[in-house]
């Protein structure tokens, strides 16, 4: 019988689990932090220090999640899993590290769209079964959590993450293979997920029927590598082969990788992943991020033109739709904000009021640059709008004579359902204003986003391979259960 172990980093509140996987006391509710989970990582190479591969890949995939961090490693007869709240960096470090060894490991870092964020909704989960253990990392989100839920039997799971759900139902049967469990399984969970979990030989991937986050795959010299992002699999020296399909499972171990489609594939990708969430040096359906961010830049200048002296960046976010603004304009290209590189994006830190402060510690006007200049500032996105409204104000106090404001996406104006936290419709600024009035509230000269059918030309994929839901509110998985929300499972309690 196999085995497993999971702790809690010893110098946080000294909580550790061992043994046969049964949770301890419960934390006092004092100690608990924040802590979340948007990318994935998994890889199977004996021979390799597979867990120095998955922090340098999670380390890659820190733009995704930054509430929570974690790796689970196995050697072929137990699983181990080290997680706290936290970066990458934070958690781990050399020592901890050495002692994660095996041929096959997961790791995720989290931004909490299901479930508070605490140490015991830290990714990966584990769940124990007769057969051994099973660990698993989810990026995205369930939209028939509280269905699935159901189906467990009363104390079943001890975290509140439709991926804790997800593990204890997939270890639910160790009568039969994992992939056969999971093939069963995955056709009845709605959502988006992009899934890799693991038992103590083998490495497992699935991406839901829509892919709506991705995955990709990619092999090194002795092994194997499942990511969300391309850049994870540069910066661990692994080969992109290619995309997980939607609709698909893999199985990878000593005899290669073996795949086999749940359910047939309908693709609706994030169309925000192309605006916001991915990195720039990833790639997305044969289409680089940064090109399609410049490519944007150039389709916003010539939707909403405007005189101006200097075209700046909102950085680094904004970076490249601001140069294909310049380049399509001809206004010249400038920096016209500092940013802290030490202080975190400000759409996932958790609370207003944190979200508020970290805009004047994040970004800083170059008075110089900008004085008696009219100004065309360009950003990814409006959300809430205190980013904007913020820099609107510090330019102006920095002697910039106009302010226009050009945004690289349509208003968003719905709420995610399937794995970003873009909270309610009341709190999306564009929910209840229109463009005008937002331009009121934000103190700007003029206002210009780009159209939704110039920024799905830019990503050169045909609309109904995409899902735009939080611009036009039209969602390609229904949602048939009112019961979804972040807290969905603690609202059961």
């Amino acid at each position: 019988m196999g085995g497993f172990e999971q702790r809690r980093c010893p110098n946080r509140l000294g909580y550790v689990l061992k043994g046969d996987g049964r949770l301890g006391h419960d934390l006092d509710p004092q100690d608990r932090g924040p802590q979340d989970a948007c990318g994935v990582f998994g890889v199977w190479a004996p021979g390799e220090d597979v867990s120095k591969l998955t922090y340098y890949g999670l380390y890659a995939l820190q733009h995704r999640g930054q509430e929570s961090a974690g790796i689970a490693v196995s050697e072929g007869s137990r699983i181990l899993v080290y997680k706290d709240m936290g970066l990458v960096a934070q958690v781990f470090d050399e020592s901890i590290l050495g002692t994660l060894r095996g041929h096959l490991s997961i790791g995720h870092c989290r931004y909490s769209t299901t479930g508070s964020s605490v140490w015991e909704n830290a990714q990966p989960t584990l769940s124990s079964t007769d057969g051994g253990g099973l660990a698993l990392a989810h990026n995205g989100n369930l939209i028939n959590t509280a269905q699935l839920a159901e189906r467990l039997a009363p104390g079943a799971i001890r975290a509140t993450t439709d991926t804790e759900v997800l593990t204890a139902l997939l270890a639910q049967d160790a009568t039969r293979p994992v992939d056969d469990v999971a093939a069963e399984l995955l056709p009845e969970v709605k959502g988006a997920y992009s899934l890799v979990w693991m038992n103590e030989t083998t490495l497992f991937a699935a991406r839901d029927p829509q892919g709506i986050r991705p995955l990709v795959l990619g092999r090194l010299e002795r092994g194997w590598v499942v990511a969300s992002e391309t850049a994870a699999l540069d910066i661990v020296g692994a080969s992109v082969i290619r995309e997980i399909e939607p609709g698909e499972l893999l199985t990878i171990d000593e005899r290669g990788v073996r795949s086999r489609r749940f359910a047939e594939a309908n693709p609706k990708g994030c169309l925000f992943e192309y605006v916001y969430l991915a990195r720039p040096d990833t790639t997305i359906a044969g289409r680089g991020v940064q090109s399609t961010r410049v490519e944007v830049g150039r389709e916003l200048a010539r939707e909403h033109p405007v005189d101006a002296d200097l075209v700046i960046p909102t950085p680094e976010s904004g970076t490249p739709a601001a140069i294909g603004y310049a380049e399509q304009s001809g206004i010249p290209y400038g920096q016209g904000l500092v940013k802290n590189s030490y202080v975190g994006r400000t759409f996932i830190q958790p609370s207003q009021t944190i979200r508020q402060l970290g805009i004047r510690l994040k970004l800083n006007p170059l008075r110089e640059v900008i004085e008696g200049k009219r100004l065309v500032v360009v950003d990814d996105s409006i959300v809430r709008g205190n980013t904007q409204r913020a820099i609107v104000k510090m330019l102006r106090e920095a002697g910039a004579t106009e302010v226009h404001v050009r945004i690289s996406s349509p208003p968003v104006a719905w709420p995610c359902f399937y794995g970003i936290d873009f909270a309610t419709r009341a709190e999306l600024i564009a929910g209840s204003l229109s463009v005008e009035e937002i331009r009121s509230s934000l103190g700007a000269d003029s206002l210009g986003y780009i159209s939704i059918e110039g920024l799905t030309r830019a990503t050169t994929l045909p609309a109904e391979r995409l899902c735009r839901a939080c611009f036009d509110g039209r969602y390609p998985i229904p949602i048939e259960d009112d019961r979804v929300g972040k807290f969905v499972l603690e609202a059961r309690r």
